[in-house]
């Protein structure tokens, strides 16, 4: 056999995309480069890696096999170019996370650095759910990720980064039309919540298990940005992140419901599965967020630190 990386890269990719199309654009390749480097790797084997039925290309059973195989060989081999590159006094790599929405408030503040100080080092950060980041840590698909409540039942490690502190907000003309004194008015007034699953809907549930309220869910929306624009426009009122309202507040769009028992908190950390074998690129970064991160907080958040 003599394939090369490149045709095992391509392949991969067209594994992943699902299509030579999708393929192509990730490769920044034409598809009839992408045809070919396919071609050439099949070619090499008696038993087929894809087939097209009903004109959609599926990869069969021992290409899902040499799939994964060259998923390793790849991996290895850029393992080789970070060994070579730290040699040469430089990090480089490809630093894959998973953040939680309101994530994207905090996370690039404990990466800008790190990335100018490591230019080689190339970033992957995919911004979702919590169910789709708990699933990222799960199939080992990323280095890191972000979360405000950990994951039951996954062995993992953490570095505890920041409080997450989470207000009662509304529209102040619907906070005049439906005011909310106590904790116990939440039971009269419409909320809106985030889906099932996210860190803030979850830490909103077992506040008011806790508290033994019966909460009306009048509405419920798959982002934080959704369900901000829709308490500025008065539909309601939410448990929101501090973090993701500054500009809100200061614009007069929201006010923060003070009332007995909020904020409430959690920890947004970073984590990652206990058994994974890190980049060179990973491990400078844990050694760069564990060294950095008192100072970061404090020079980027000081006014989020300090707010009651």
């Amino acid at each position: 056999m003599n394939y090369t990386l490149h045709q095992l890269r391509v392949f991969l990719t067209v594994c992943e995309a699902g299509s030579i199309t999708k393929a192509a654009e990730v490769l920044h390749l034409t598809q009839p480069a992408v045809s070919i480097q396919l071609k050439n790797l099949q070619a090499q084997f008696e038993i087929p890696l894809t087939e097209i039925v009903r004109r959609q290309l599926h990869v069969t059973e021992f290409g899902q096999e040499i799939a994964e195989t060259c998923e390793r060989i790849l991996n290895e081999a850029e393992t080789i170019n970070q060994k070579i590159q730290a040699f040469k006094g430089q990090i480089s790599g490809t630093l894959k996370l998973s953040i939680v929405s309101t994530g994207k408030y905090v996370m690039p503040y404990f990466l800008s650095q790190f990335l100018m100080e490591n230019p080689a080092v190339k970033l992957k950060m995919d911004v979702t759910n919590k169910s789709q980041v708990i699933q990222s840590l799960e199939d080992n698909a990323v280095d890191f990720s972000l979360v405000s409540i950990l994951p039951e039942r996954m062995s993992l490690n953490a570095i505890p980064l920041m409080q997450n502190k989470l207000y009662l907000i509304g529209n102040s003309d619907f906070v005049k039309q439906h005011p909310v004194n106590q904790i116990e008015d939440l039971e009269k007034v419409p909320l809106i919540f985030r889906e099932e699953g996210s860190g803030t809907r979850q830490t909103l549930e077992r506040f008011t298990s806790f508290k033994n309220l019966n909460i009306q869910n009048s509405m419920e929306l798959t982002s934080n940005e959704a369900v901000k624009q829709a308490v500025v426009a008065g539909l309601g009122y939410s448990i929101m992140p501090l973090i993701g309202i500054k500009n809100d507040l200061q614009l007069n769009n929201l006010e923060i419901i003070p009332i007995k028992g909020f904020p409430l908190t959690s920890q947004w950390q970073l984590v990652w599965l206990k058994n994974k074998r890190f980049s060179l690129a990973a491990q400078a970064y844990i050694s760069y967020v564990e060294k950095h991160k008192t100072d970061i907080i404090k020079e980027k958040f000081d006014w989020y630190e300090a707010y009651q």
